[in-house]
């Protein structure tokens, strides 16, 4: 995650510390996803077989090549005999941030331990346990993420190669091996509203539920997948390193689809893909439940070449649409509205080469419908921001030095062009109070991340 301003440096409303703190934890794009160098010993491939990039996808990097949404549907248990039998890798995270307003802070945010890889023959894990520092030398441990698999492989249907699993996994999308949905590109729009599938959400699901999902993919080009998902209690979330203040709320009657075409052309791959989630939601438990659809589809192109210019482009938007069963009264006694709308829109684009060099680019929009009681001040919850990252990655290649362990610096920028609805005073605060503007919630980052 990139760390965010220290808002108890910001002048003006009680409220902007706790905006500012919400938004710490809604910045979740900035979490990496890595190829963890106990993939590699498994498989005896190198991290760039799998990725565009030799360390990993996520928001700081290009997604899976081909080579790695296979992997990735095999369960993780394709393996050339080597490697050790519990597959485990390490990760440290060494982050120095200057926020254009708050506190210049210099720290190893993140340690992070991996059950990554092959089980059995037909099981695979993906599990992330990750200690996050939360100052004064003290660290958070949480359940990140968690990827379980059952794979059946090598089966026949009308003469076509089908291969069928299951995935008992704790985020909606971060099964998805296009990589392109937000939950497991771990990108997604922050701002005051937003979709279910978008883990940067208030309230979000992310890592908070449970489920399951069956998955198949026909004559290597059609996958489909359907599911369930239900809410962790509080207590549960709260042993797992989640605070209360994040619960998603209690899920009911939650349907998971997705349906997706990949061609792979070698030089070229391409996707296109719909997903669905619905659910009844009751946040906070025990009101009158709201009932959540939300309806996407995203587009992918990459460019592989020889692997010595590597070009990806994605476009991934979601719909949502609320029927609220709960409707708070707002301070001149209004109800707020019985229906209303979320969009999340993802453009992104990468370009590496080598494998070692690269950068990308996203565009991240947040909007929904109107509502003065659910949005203050200005009842406008459109927020829109950007995000640039350059990184380094001398190894995870063929012919490097190190080739199970790997090393990455990234420079990051996160900036807000819109915030609230507005891009000046977004708190709303009255005439002659300080004003916080939606440029002063950006970020730069530099980063250091070494896995072994």
């Amino acid at each position: 995650m990139l760390p965010f301003p220290t808002c108890s440096n910001f002048p003006g409303r009680s409220t902007l510390a706790m905006w500012c703190g919400g938004l710490a934890l809604l910045l979740l794009a900035c979490a990496p996803a890595q190829a963890t160098p106990a993939f590699a010993r498994q498989t005896g491939s190198v991290c760039a077989d799998c990725h565009a990039t030799a360390y990993g996808g996520g928001a700081n990097g290009p997604n899976l090549t081909p080579y790695g949404m296979r992997f990735k549907l095999s369960g993780y248990t394709d393996s050339n005999g080597s490697g050790p039998p519990i597959p485990v890798a390490a990760q440290l995270i060494a982050t120095h941030t200057v926020p254009a307003r708050g506190e210049v802070t210099s720290r190893l945010t993140e340690a992070d331990i991996y059950l990554a890889g092959r089980l059995t023959d037909h099981i695979g894990a993906f599990v992330k346990v990750a200690a996050d520092n939360t100052g004064g030398g003290n660290y958070k441990v949480r359940l990140a993420h968690v990827d379980l698999r059952f794979v059946a492989p090598g089966l026949q249907l009308a003469g076509r190669d089908l291969t069928l699993g299951v995935s008992v996994n704790n985020s909606p999308g971060f099964q998805d091996p296009v990589s392109a949905l937000p939950g497991a590109s771990t990108l997604g729009p922050p701002g005051v509203t937003g979709t279910l599938l978008n883990l940067s959400s208030p309230n979000a699901p992310a890592n908070r539920v449970i489920g399951a999902t069956l998955y198949g993919v026909y004559d290597s080009d059609w996958y489909g997948e359907i599911g369930t998902y239900s809410a962790l209690s509080v207590a549960a979330q709260d042993s797992l390193g989640y605070r209360a203040s994040g619960d998603p709320g209690k899920l009911g009657d939650t349907g998971y689809f997705r349906f997706a075409w990949m061609k792979d052309l070698k030089r070229h791959f391409f996707s296109a893909g719909v997903v669905a989630l619905t659910t009844s939601r009751q946040r906070p438990r025990g009101v009158p439940a709201d009932d959540i659809t939300d309806l996407g589809y995203d587009l992918t192109y990459q460019y592989l070449g020889t692997r010595e210019h590597i070009v990806q482009l994605s476009y991934v938007n979601v719909y949502e649409r609320r029927d609220y069963g709960n409707r708070p009264l707002g301070p001149a006694g209004q109800l707020a509205q019985a229906h209303g709308a979320a969009r999340d829109q993802i453009l992104s684009a990468s370009y590496t080469w080598r494998q070692t060099y690269g950068i990308t680019f996203s565009h991240l929009d947040s909007n929904g419908t109107p509502d003065a009681v659910r949005f203050v001040p200005y009842a406008e919850p459109h927020t829109t921001s950007n995000l640039l990252s350059l990184y380094w990655v001398p190894f995870g290649k063929e012919g490097s030095i190190a080739r199970y362990g790997n090393l990455k610096l990234a420079a990051t920028w996160f900036r807000f062009s819109r915030f609230n609805g507005t891009s000046s005073n977004i708190f709303g605060a009255p005439p002659g109070a300080p004003m916080a503007s939606a440029d002063d919630l950006d970020a730069f980052s530099v980063s250091i991340s070494v896995a072994f």
